[in-house]
C-alpha cells in the first residue's frame, strides 16, 4: 500500500492529496504526524515558467479527530513559491482549518453535532 493510500484513510482529502508524511511522534495520550506541502505548483504557474520552489512557511499546528482515543496534532508547513519574473513570494491556500480555530473543517463540524 503506497503512503498516499494510507494518509487518505486517516487524514482530511486535503492533507492527504497536497501533503507528504515526514515524520510522526506517539506519546501515551497523543499522536503528532509532520506533514510538508508537496512541491506540485498549479498548472498556471508551471505555464508561465518563471515560478519556483522557495523553502517552507513556519509550521502550523492542527487539531484533528482523535485516533484510537489520542489526541491528533498535525504540524503542518506549507511550501513557499517565488515568481523570479516580479520577485514576490506567495502560498497556494488550501481550507486546513474552520475560520477561528485551529481545528480541521471536519472535526469542527462533528464538535458540532454532538452540541
Amino acid at each position: 500500500m503506497k503512503q498516499w493510500q494510507v494518509l487518505k484513510t486517516i487524514f482530511p482529502e486535503v492533507i492527504a492529496e497536497n501533503f507528504e508524511f515526514v515524520n510522526y511522534v506517539e506519546s501515551s495520550d497523543r499522536l503528532d504526524y509532520w506533514l510538508d506541502e508537496r512541491g506540485y505548483m498549479s498548472r498556471e504557474d508551471y505555464k508561465k515558467g518563471t515560478v519556483r520552489e522557495h523553502g517552507f512557511t513556519e509550521e502550523r499546528v492542527i487539531q484533528d479527530f482523535p485516533i484510537r482515543g489520542k489526541a491528533v496534532y498535525l504540524h503542518v508547513r506549507r511550501r513557499k513559491w517565488r515568481d523570479t519574473e516580479d520577485g514576490s513570494i506567495f502560498t497556494y491556500n488550501y481550507e486546513l482549518t474552520e475560520e477561528g480555530s485551529r481545528l480541521t473543517p471536519e472535526f469542527v463540524a462533528f464538535l458540532k453535532e454532538e452540541d
